[in-house]
């Protein structure tokens, strides 16, 4: 799935609801999915989609031996530089740094994407000016986890089932949230996957 796109499909959703045939359905439908995707990314502080063609995003450090990025899945056509003044020219050889998590793994668990970038000994990252650093990657997860998926579902169908009371369906940003957060199944599926889970006391 593409960046921006729901974690569930309209039929699979279709599916849990009952089987829905009426296609004049679809668009509260697919709203009640944007709503669900929309409010786990603002509850995960990220998005679990990917991109396959790498694109470079600029960042400032944590501090000159650690930086923390975007979520990207794969070290091909990985690029990292630093500003030479001008433009980002000074690229660091793969041997300065170290990505993390390590062979992206998490409590035992694989799959998951590098978010942070450590600097090894010898290599520095500049930490004043403009966005110092620059890095090209392809971003996203490799695939989007089961639980972010049937979290998805579960607060999607919740959200279309509201469709008929006078509240109507919400719209995709801070009501998204909302939902997510009052869904104890929901936030059960997706709580590892929150990047600063003190923000969520």
């Amino acid at each position: 799935m593409a960046l921006g796109d729901p974690y569930a499909t309209l039929a699979e959703l279709k599916l849990r609801v009952g089987g829905v045939a009426d296609a004049a359905q679809d668009a509260a439908l697919n709203n009640a999915l944007a709503v669900a995707t929309t409010g786990i990314n603002g509850v995960c502080g990220r998005q679990f989609n990917k991109t396959t063609v790498a694109s470079a995003r600029v960042y400032y450090p944590r501090n000159q031996c650690l930086a923390v990025v975007d979520d990207f899945h794969t070290t091909t056509d990985l690029v990292i530089a630093t500003d030479s003044g001008s433009s980002y020219g000074n690229v660091i050889a793969s041997t300065g740094y170290e990505l993390h998590p390590l062979n992206g793994v998490v409590d035992g668990e694989t799959g998951w994407p590098y978010w942070e970038i450590h600097a090894l000994p010898g290599t520095y990252f500049p930490w004043t000016g403009r966005a110092p650093l620059q890095v090209t990657a392809q971003w996203g997860w490799t695939a989007v986890p089961p639980g972010v998926k049937e979290a998805c579902l579960l607060v999607a169908e919740e959200t279309y089932a509201l469709k008929d009371t006078r509240f109507g369906v919400g719209g995709v940003a801070e009501w998204g949230t909302i939902r997510v957060r009052s869904n104890p199944m929901a936030m059960s599926m997706i709580h590892k996957f929150i990047l600063d889970p003190v923000k969520m006391a």
